[in-house]
């Protein structure tokens, strides 16, 4: 299946386009909040693993509905090293299935479920991981990747 395409601000005052990464292997997640600690630690084992990715040529981006500004300093607090996408109004999250009806302590909110897509160089998605569990997560991409070939 095709990757919905999109184009969205980033922090740093950065455009991410999803057709601009064609050619390359994607890991596109999608992630509720910055600086909670689900989503901290999502982040921050995909930081220190980044180097394991880019020397196969992996691409790493988060989404979130989170401002630019937000992402700013997220990114600086947690010296991340990857893109964080801005989809405020959500028509990203949308178009990829991952905002949705969720619920906190009988509370019900839509929400954005933690979900991550490994996108192949042409552009179709390899693999999807809904409702993630964090811990072992980046390890579990690797191994997907590696299964796909893109780690051969």
């Amino acid at each position: 299946m095709l990757a919905p395409l999109f184009s969205a601000p980033t922090d740093s005052n950065g455009t991410f386009t999803l057709s601009e990464a064609r050619g390359s292997w994607l890991v596109l997640y999608f992630y509720p909040k910055d600086d909670t600690s689900g989503c901290t630690a999502e982040a921050c084992d995909f930081r220190d693993n980044m180097n394991r990715l880019k020397r196969k040529k992996v691409r790493v981006v988060g989404v979130s509905p989170d401002s630019p500004k937000k992402h700013d300093k997220f990114k600086l607090k947690y010296e991340l090293n990857f893109p964080l996408v801005s989809d405020e109004d959500h028509a990203i999250c949308e178009a990829y299935g991952v905002w949705k009806e969720k619920s906190m302590y009988g509370r019900k909110y839509m929400g954005v479920e933690r979900t991550t897509f490994i996108i192949d160089p042409k552009g179709n998605i390899a693999h999807t991981f809904a409702k993630v569990s964090v811990p072992g997560h980046v390890d579990a991409i690797l191994a997907t990747l590696k299964e796909l070939g893109a780690l051969a």
